[in-house]
């Protein structure tokens, strides 16, 4: 999730198409949160660990 947010990041600034950048920015946080959230140990979504 993170690099496809990067992606879709940098396609938004080089394309300039907002909606991209917006949701690059988006995909960018929820996955820096589950991320972080598994990197602890702490189960997201009943899961400890998403293959």
């Amino acid at each position: 999730m993170l690099v496809l947010g990067l992606i879709l990041l940098l396609l938004g600034m080089l394309l300039k198409i907002s909606i991209l950048y917006t949701i690059g920015i988006i995909l960018l946080i929820i996955g820096a949160v589950l991320w972080i959230l598994g990197a602890v140990g702490r189960p997201v979504g009943g899961r400890k660990v998403w293959f």
